[in-house]
């Protein structure tokens, strides 16, 4: 597999890269295939994956969110009772939930966050997702925002929801959302690692980057190669030093296939785009673009992804997770010098290939990142 590594002069993170597994609340699986996927949408299954990922080098989990059945995705637990649940049955394993502004309001969620910090030690974490389905708004006979005030009223969310979690009589005068002398107790926990529960976010335009300068603690991208790992980190990072902050850190999607030989991976890939089911992945890509292409520089996400970008539903496989265990953690450690700081990764048959990254890959991603300097310039 080789390696076109883009040249980049920013230092590689100190800390190990770390991992997250988005988790199968949502059934239908990881991509809209029929091939056979051995994973399960119900609580059982997933109690035992949370286990079993923490056990294999997880750090976080992060728990999917769909209100309505639709595109192969016809059953959904809810996202943050689920990630409750997990959090409950797991020692050491940090769950984001996923949820929507707009469906949302924050002080609510506020309130919920911060029981679920408390009942879990401080693991809990959000994802603000500023939303792509169309549908599930108007069914709800909710109003549906064009793209940039969608991410307008995601950042207003963001700030609503870091002034009650961190400020005793809260005031914000804005658009969406107005707190008025407004004070939660208990707060969510206060710790070293984070004064409170971690703020993600995801999004690829224009609008999404920017905003996450601003106001997020990590940045979500769909799956991209180096080149666009590259500009996206570019343009978040300027967004942070325009108004003075410390750039969020970088998460980035990807779909492993590891197995013992690159071919047996190459034809596992070939086998769940050939089996595609079609009209699912053609509907969910006209509700995406649809999203993608109504930013005024047609930035956003999905707006350049292919048939077989979308069979996995977040770009998973342009990031190239895909061969020996060898190759993909040679892989991983390019895209850490990057500055990349988080793989999300998703998988076919959860709990056997779960096991074998824990036991094959990853261990030989941390031997190459104990090879490396502390700090070196990341470049070819």
């Amino acid at each position: 597999m080789p390696e076109n590594i883009p040249q980049q002069e920013s230092r590689m993170p100190a800390a190990p890269v770390q991992f997250a597994y988005w988790v199968p609340n949502v059934s239908g699986g990881l991509v809209t295939s029929k091939i056979e996927q051995r994973t399960d949408w119900g609580y059982d299954y997933n109690r035992e994956l949370a286990v079993l990922a923490e056990n294999n080098g997880f750090d976080y989990a992060l728990s999917q969110v769909r209100y309505m059945a639709s595109y192969g995705a016809e059953y959904q637990h809810e996202s943050t009772s689920f990630s409750l649940a997990l959090l409950l049955a797991t020692q050491r394993l940090k769950v984001i939930a996923a949820v929507h502004p707009g469906l949302w309001h924050p002080g609510v969620l506020a309130k919920l966050g911060a029981t679920a910090d408390h009942l879990s030690k401080g693991r809990f974490a959000v994802n603000v997702v500023s939303g792509w389905f169309k549908g599930e708004f108007t069914a709800l006979g909710e109003p549906w925002l064009e793209h940039d005030e969608r991410y307008r009223r995601s950042e207003e969310f963001i700030t609503a929801l870091r002034k009650i979690w961190t400020e005793d009589h809260a005031e914000l005068a804005g658009d969406f959302y107005r707190l008025r002398d407004f004070s939660l107790k208990p707060k969510p926990l206060n710790t070293a690692e984070r004064p409170h529960p971690e703020i993600f976010q995801g999004g690829n335009s224009t609008a999404a980057r920017a905003m996450a300068g601003r106001v997020s603690d990590w940045y979500f991208s769909n799956g991209k190669d180096f080149d666009g790992v590259v500009e996206q980190l570019t343009d978040v990072r300027k967004s942070a030093a325009e108004v003075g902050r410390t750039p969020p850190k970088f998460g980035l999607n990807g779909f492993l296939i590891a197995r013992d030989t690159e071919a047996e991976a190459r034809d596992t890939l070939r086998e769940i785009v050939a089996k595609a089911d079609s009209e699912a992945v053609e509907g969910f890509g006209a509700a995406v673009k649809q999203a993608g292409q109504s930013t005024s520089d047609k930035k956003g996400m999905w707006q350049d992804s292919s048939f077989e970008d979308l069979v996995q539903y977040n770009d998973g496989f342009r990031t190239g997770l895909i061969g020996t265990p060898e190759q993909i953690a040679e892989r991983i450690v390019a895209y850490k010098k990057l500055g990349v700081d988080l793989l999300l990764l998703g998988f076919l048959h959860y709990h056997e290939e779960v096991e074998y990254f824990g036991r094959r890959v990853l261990p030989l991603v941390r031997e190459l990142e104990a090879q490396l300097p502390e700090s070196v310039p990341a470049h070819a």
